[in-house]
């Protein structure tokens, strides 16, 4: 049971004792100072009223009855105006030890979620070129994210959007059939505004090598169908090569062209009309945003019939919801952070609680680093280090780990040069390393003979340096780390406590020694304890997506 758990549920106890209610407003948490004991509570504050005495005096009628609940806990003190500081005992902390090996694989996964569907949706990168690195950090966020809520327990899909029907896609056809056509000699002029890569000229060879010089006896219109449609196709195919290179998978690929097919956008404008949240005027037709706060009015569909992307992304929604989940999220570059109100009113024209039914995370640009140079990027200009590249370069589990190493609204700087080093100060190779390191020193006992006993009470209560104790209570923590990942919608914190435990590690390795510990029980129960974290070290880096690899 977590400590949290456990002593909410003997508080609860005490507190029935005195014909208390739990209040509403408790809080239980890790006190500022590591002096002031494991937990600290406020529980006699907020109850004070309720049981019409003083906090203080509620605190220490608290205090005495949890002292007299059982061994678990070592000391409880009263501070300031009630506030009650709680210290386990040891044997509490060891235990967690049998926990984690009895559950595996299952340690950290709790319930939290049970009974929510939510649908995640991330990377939707236009098919107009291949994935760049900022992609690559939404795909790391949206991927890992769909992993911790999972393992909270929430009911999770995960989706591609592929914008199929804009203004990009004819851009893009038009880019292509302007290649061709230079690639055939024939007389050209370069448009203003077109992808430059040099993908698109090989996907313009691609065309020549399969038609030959048929697309140019075709009407100029037809003919950028058939290069948007060879260009969208082979561009997805490698956008879909590329996550999966990078351990990333969608359960659902949505093009926006079934959008309109199926008429879902007109029935969404209906259900608006309806509402009297939707209007025509001069020639186009408008969302009233402002009776959501927005500054003014949207347009959805404009004056020559053109749908706005807006109306699209009002359809989306409206049709997720419809498929029955209940919280939305959308992982988007920080770029689009002007555009959350306006879907949070869309939102709210739906029917739904924005605040509760769509969670929006913003994933802020990367600096990639080589040489100690940034690398300029630009899709349009063809300037752009893919993804593919980069996962390339420095591996799957580098990429995934830096992507999540700092909040997602964070700016980061991601060194090509810095993460392929095999040293401390490389964050993916530190954390990797701890669990190599316990899976090395269980091959250097088994060289030398050694079989570590089962793990019992009797043995781990040798665990009493404070070290042990620190190890102890951190690897308790990792299920309410994946609860408040969950929760908070940030699987970064994922990747936080990791590290630090992964440091707590490494500096427990460098002060209690562990096959030289001394007698046999001792080495077993250190052994045992490192055996606890790296089951933790391994069940977190699955959560970001990474793995952990025996030898180093």
């Amino acid at each position: 049971m977590r400590a949290t758990d456990h002593l909410r549920g003997l508080l609860e106890q005490a507190l029935a004792g005195l014909a208390i209610a739990w209040p509403e407003k408790t809080t239980i948490e890790p006190p500022r100072e590591r002096a002031h004991g494991d937990l600290a509570t406020n529980v006699a504050m907020v109850a004070a009223k309720q049981a019409k005495t003083a906090p203080r005096a509620l605190a220490e009628k608290l205090r005495d009855a949890l002292l007299a609940s059982g061994t678990d806990l070592a000391a409880v003190d009263v501070a300031g105006p009630g506030f009650l500081n709680v210290t386990f005992a040891p044997a509490f902390w060891q235990r967690s030890v049998l926990e984690v090996l009895g559950a595996g694989e299952a340690y950290g996964r709790c319930d939290t979620g049970r009974g929510t569907r939510v649908q995640v949706e991330y990377v939707s990168a236009n098919p107009t070129g291949p994935l760049h690195i900022g992609h690559g950090r939404g795909a790391a966020v949206g991927d890992s994210l769909a992993r911790v809520l999972r393992a909270a327990g929430y009911d999770v899909a995960t989706e591609y959007y592929i914008n199929d029907a804009g203004r990009q896609m004819r851009i893009l056809g038009q880019s292509i059939l302007y290649r061709y056509r230079e690639l055939l000699g024939e007389p050209v002029t370069e448009p203003e505004d077109y992808y430059r890569g040099d993908y698109v000229k090989d996907l313009a060879q691609e065309l020549i090598d399969r038609d030959g010089r048929l697309l140019l006896e075709m009407p100029e219109e037809a003919a950028t169908d058939v290069c948007r449609l060879h260009g969208e196709r082979r561009i997805l195919d490698g956008i879909k090569q590329d996550l999966a290179d990078f351990r990333v998978g969608h359960e659902a690929w949505f093009p926006e062209s079934t959008l309109l097919a199926a008429g879902a956008v007109e029935r969404t404008f209906d259900d608006l009309r309806a509402k009297g949240l939707a209007y025509d005027k001069d020639g186009a037709f408008w969302f009233a945003t402002t009776q959501f706060g927005d500054d003014k009015d949207r347009v959805l569909v404009k004056s020559g019939g053109e749908l706005t992307y807006f109306a699209s992304d009002i359809a989306y929604h409206d049709d997720k919801f419809h498929r029955g989940f209940d919280i939305l999220v959308d992982i988007w570059g920080a770029d689009h952070h002007g555009y959350v109100p306006r879907m949070k009113a869309c939102v709210a024209a739906l029917g739904r609680d924005p605040e509760k039914s769509l969670k929006v995370i913003l994933v802020q640009l990367v600096n990639l680093l080589k040489g100690g140079e940034q690398i300029a990027m630009s899709t349009r200009a063809g300037k752009f280090e893919t993804l593919a590249d980069v996962v390339a370069e420095v591996g799957a589990d580098a990429a995934r780990f830096m992507f999540l190493s700092r909040k997602s609204d964070s700016h980061l700087d991601f060194d090509l040069d810095a993460v392929k080093e095999k040293s401390m100060e490389n964050p993916v190779y530190y954390v990797q390393y701890a669990h190599a390191r316990v899976k090395s020193l269980f091959a250097k006992a088994a060289e030398r003979g050694f079989a570590p006993a089962t793990a019992t009470a009797d043995m781990l209560a040798l665990l009493t340096t404070p070290e042990d104790l620190e190890l102890l209570k951190l690897v308790e923590q990792y299920p309410d780390t994946v609860a408040a990942a969950a929760r908070a919608f940030s699987p970064h914190l994922v990747s936080f406590y990791l590290r630090d435990l992964a440091g707590r590690l490494h500096r427990y390795y460098t002060v209690n020694p562990v096959l030289t510990a001394g007698d046999d029980a001792l080495v077993s129960a250190r052994l045992r304890l490192l055996e606890a974290v790296a089951v933790v070290v391994k069940n977190g880096l699955s959560l970001l997506g990474v793995s952990a690899p025996d030898k180093m």
